[in-house]
């Protein structure tokens, strides 16, 4: 038996691998604001002589693969581990990368970021998935934030990077290098997982209890932690017999019932407006009079805050309720949403108009990034029973991509069409998700995966007369 710093350094290590994919993610989602204006540019001048239609198609092409890819990854990881998905994943990062950074066309571009988003989009499935089946149940709210850790660094290294780039290269074909860095981290996933265990759950499913034993004596630090998470793996494994597709799923109500949750909290977390907010913060502050650098400018602002807004929610979650922390979050961001439409409506035209409405999108995503995005990420990895993991992990995360692509769609429409109501609209669904979540969700903290799974089937099974409990969970003994 390992000592436990010995356990807890490879247990840390499996997570700074299995992050590169996060940040992966966060590099490729975040890098396309930088090379967009490059390549607007004529095929003569270095660009791809992108017009507005083929821009957007360009933008949504990662988005719209993403959506399929972790449709299609959770099903892989159920199947093949989660693991060898992972290092799969990592090749098809590396061919998205140098696929776009070498694209000769606008044709070949889009398919490429939907290569490319095939891969973010599995990532974003299997990385907190893979995290919560390697932690101990103690931990496993603050690693498994670990993954939104690194996909907003990974967007804040790539607007860095952008701006850097840009700067101090005079090639009109420097977007091919921001491109390309996206293969860095892809590169280090695949060679790191070679030094990675497999789930001892997924082992342990697939009925190779001895490998799985051997897991868990690696990654936990005594003999009797080890029986007791191999006595509940046995007995969820005995209890479920074997993996499900979702057809099998979506017949046993309890759950159809939890996969409508983890939809639903898809939706929550993208109609927060996160996605708005990184991708249009510059159109919203040329809207105030901002100027277009300096517009750019705040947009790494959005990035800083993001970043520091994660390490708060991390130290957060490891001492506060999910429900609870989930429930405030949500209250600051219907707040912050009505401090920037009545910014935007009632000091238009004034000096401190650019500045307030400023402050209210980076309290916004303080709010997201510290209370909401982390949950929603945490509870994707250990809401769902281990014979359906992959299934509907996949089948969530896919929602939320697709509520993602929504947003991305009508926030533009909606602030040309109702300019600063736009922000009331977002109040007014972030209070109806606050409603849905102090409703639905019960909390999950400090339960091991195999307690909650029991939980859970309990909670979301009818009783006679066909109703749900409230969602109440009992304290962890």
């Amino acid at each position: 038996m390992r000592q436990r710093s010995e356990a807890d350094r490879l247990i840390t290590k499996i997570v700074v691998v299995v992050t590169m994919g996060a940040l992966a993610f966060g590099y490729d989602t975040g890098v396309i604001a930088g090379a967009l204006p490059f390549m607007q540019l004529p095929v003569a001048k270095g660009g791809l002589g992108l017009t507005p239609l083929t821009e957007g198609l360009v933008t949504s092409a990662l988005v719209l693969g993403a959506a399929f890819g972790s449709l299609i990854c959770g099903m892989m990881a159920d199947r093949f581990g989660r693991r060898d998905s992972l290092m799969a994943l990592s090749v098809v990062f590396v061919i998205g990368a140098i696929g776009t950074a070498q694209a000769p066309s606008v044709a070949v571009m889009v398919a490429m970021r939907a290569v490319l988003g095939f891969a973010v989009g599995g990532a974003s499935a299997l990385v907190p998935m893979f995290i919560s089946e390697m932690a101990p149940s103690g931990r496993r709210g603050r690693l498994v934030s670990q993954n939104e850790m690194m996909i907003v660094t990974g967007q804040l290294v790539a607007y860095t990077l952008n701006a850097g780039l840009a700067h101090f290269s005079e090639s009109p074909s420097i977007w091919r290098t921001m491109l390309m860095i996206a293969a860095v981290p892809a590169i280090l996933l695949g060679v790191g997982l070679f030094f990675v265990p497999r789930s001892p759950r997924w082992l342990a499913s697939q009925g190779r209890t001895d490998e799985a034993k051997h897991v868990l004596e690696l990654i936990r630090s005594t003999d009797r932690q080890v029986r007791h998470e191999m006595r509940a793996i046995y007995t969820a494994v005995d209890d479920d017999a074997e993996q499900i597709g979702w057809r099998q799923a979506f017949g046993e109500v309890w759950i159809r019932r939890l996969l409508m949750l983890g939809v639903g909290l898809g939706f929550t977390a993208q109609f927060t407006g996160v996605n708005a907010f990184m991708y249009f913060t510059p159109i919203i502050l040329r809207q105030t009079g901002l100027g277009t650098e300096a517009a750019l400018i705040a947009t790494i602002g959005d990035g800083l805050v993001a970043v520091g807004a994660t390490f708060a929610g991390i130290w957060m979650i490891g001492r506060f309720p999910r429900r609870v922390t989930l429930l405030g979050g949500l209250c600051g961001v219907v707040l912050a949403h009505l401090g920037l439409g009545a910014t935007l409506l009632f000091l238009k035209g004034t000096a401190v108009e650019s500045y307030a409405a400023l402050g209210f999108i980076l309290l916004a995503l303080l709010f997201i990034q510290m209370m909401v995005s982390p949950l929603y990420w945490l509870l994707m990895s250990e809401l769902f029973p281990m014979r359906a993991r992959g299934v509907l992990t996949g089948l969530s995360v896919s929602s939320q991509w697709i509520f993602n692509a929504t947003v991305a769609f009508l926030f533009p429409v909606f602030l040309h069409a109702i300019g600063p109501g736009t922000f009331f609209v977002f109040a007014t669904i972030n209070v109806l998700s606050l409603c849905f979540v102090a409703r639905f969700l019960p909390e999950t903290k400090g339960l091991s995966l195999e307690k909650l799974e029991t939980h859970l089937k309990d909670h979301l099974s009818p009783d006679d007369s066909g109703n749900v409990s409230p969602a109440t969970l009992p304290s962890s003994p």
